[in-house]
């Protein structure tokens, strides 16, 4: 199918309550200007230097999402006009994205990003650092970051049951979060499990192949 009918496809599956970031990581300028063209206004990307590339070239009105592992030593190539860092995973990054951010006298939106998935490969915080780390977010450590949600990845596998039990897992953290100062995102689930991650509770979810196809990791 053409990326036109799969954008349309994944659309019409969404709840009106989801957004969906549509990952563009690898894939072309050109091919993001066609799903821009299509109404679509948020885009996610792995890496930085890939982002720095297209963002010049493309339309000032996209929301980016970082949503790949981000060093501390290259937040402040993105923190002009990056909307929201998906991947926050330590303490010291989130430091780094307030003070950047402040450079630009401007807040940036950041997603804890939580280890929900049992396999080692996979960042993000445990969920006990992430609780602390909420807590040091409402009493102002972090003047010019908005923890607005969080992400997770659920384990690469085919048991749905393990993946379902991975997003409650994110989803419960979330509540309990919510209860202390208001969030508004939990984004959960990719083009393969994103059904499952709706199906749990996410309100936003992260789908690249299934829009632009399989990826060319050669470039």
């Amino acid at each position: 199918m053409s990326i036109q009918e799969n954008y349309n496809n994944i659309k019409n599956r969404l709840p009106d309550n989801v957004q969906l970031v549509a990952v563009s990581k690898t894939h072309p300028v050109s091919a993001i200007q066609e799903v821009y063209d299509l109404g679509q206004r948020v885009f996610g990307e792995n890496k930085v230097q890939e982002l720095m590339e297209k963002h010049p070239l493309l339309p000032k009105d996209i929301q980016w999402h970082l949503i790949g592992h981000l060093q501390t030593n290259k937040v402040k190539y993105i923190a002009g006009f990056i909307d929201t860092i998906q991947s926050a995973d330590s303490e010291k990054l989130i430091l780094e994205i307030s003070k950047e951010a402040g450079k630009y006298n401007r807040k940036i939106k950041v997603l804890l990003q939580v280890k929900i998935a049992e396999e080692e490969s996979k960042f993000g915080l445990e969920i006990k650092e992430a609780k602390n780390l909420f807590q040091k977010y409402i009493d102002g450590k972090f003047p010019n970051v908005e923890i607005t949600g969080l992400m997770g990845m659920a384990t690469f596998t085919d048991d749905r049951n393990q993946v379902k039990k991975e997003f409650s897992t994110l989803k419960k953290v979330f509540d309990e979060l919510n209860q202390l100062k208001k969030l508004e995102t939990l984004s959960m689930g990719m083009s393969d499990d994103f059904p499952i991650a709706i199906e749990c509770g996410a309100n936003s979810v992260r789908v690249g192949s299934a829009i632009f196809g399989s990826r060319d990791y050669t470039i």
